[in-house]
């Protein structure tokens, strides 16, 4: 996907979890996040907002901590949600695309990666404000899910913090369905090693994880079950219990 495409989906998504957050109200219990209230993911999410969005503005080219939300409740929370969105996608969108700053996982560029994390990370968190409202939750779309499973893959637990780990190898096959995407993980006591495709492993997989591409990336962020599990399921129960991130 293009830097526009993920700003795109970055300030549809942030517009749905505000508005799930004034239906639920910022007492709600967050379903998917059962320790969190409405309230714990607005500050939560916008401070990282806040914190992408300096990166880029001011260019800061080494890592910097999260600041704390405003101590606010109810409507003015949510309104400052809001702002520190808007002002995020407002950067990003005013940003030069050969902006220097700082990054965690590889990307064409900075400002590549600032778009594509935020956009990932608040449409998950959509979807834990979501569940706070109840009722159906808003769809996301095949290619962004596609792409969103790569950047989880390939992108966060590729980092030595993954704790997606087995003692012996195993493999670990993920297959969007609608997508035409596949990923073969390789499980051992170091990172998980990912790469696109599963040319010259096929029927070699200890465990297949299928389905639409949406499904998958809600389950591989533990926000819904797998489709289907094929093979060993203790593979798709470890990472349900350890990719955490």
């Amino acid at each position: 996907m293009e830097i526009a495409e993920h700003i795109e989906v970055l300030d549809a998504e942030g517009q749905l979890l505000a508005r799930a957050a004034e239906v639920a109200g910022t007492g709600a219990k967050v379903v998917t996040c059962p320790d969190w209230t409405v309230r714990d993911l607005l500050r939560h999410t916008g401070a990282v907002h806040v914190w992408a969005a300096a990166f880029v503005a001011e260019a800061h080219t080494s890592p910097r901590p999260v600041g704390d939300a405003p101590d606010l409740d109810g409507a003015a929370l949510i309104d400052w949600y809001r702002q520190a969105h808007g002002d995020l996608v407002a950067t990003l969108r005013a940003a030069a695309p050969d902006v220097q700053c700082w990054a965690f996982l590889p990307a064409p560029s900075p400002l590549a990666f600032w778009a594509r994390r935020q956009a990932n990370e608040t449409a998950i968190h959509r979807v834990d404000a979501e569940s706070a409202r109840g009722g159906a939750p808003s769809p996301v779309g095949t290619e962004f899910a596609a792409d969103g499973i790569d950047e989880l893959l390939r992108g966060f637990h590729a980092r030595s913090r993954s704790r997606v780990r087995t003692q012996e190898p195993r493999v670990l096959r993920v297959r969007a369905t609608d997508a035409d995407a596949v990923w073969t993980v390789r499980l051992s006591q170091e990172p998980p090693a990912t790469r696109r495709g599963d040319e010259g492993d096929e029927g070699r997989a200890d465990c297949d994880l299928s389905g639409p591409a949406e499904h998958l990336y809600l389950a591989l962020w533990n926000r819904g079950p797998f489709p289907q599990v094929t093979g060993d399921t203790t593979l798709s129960a470890l990472w349900s219990e350890t990719s955490g991130v």
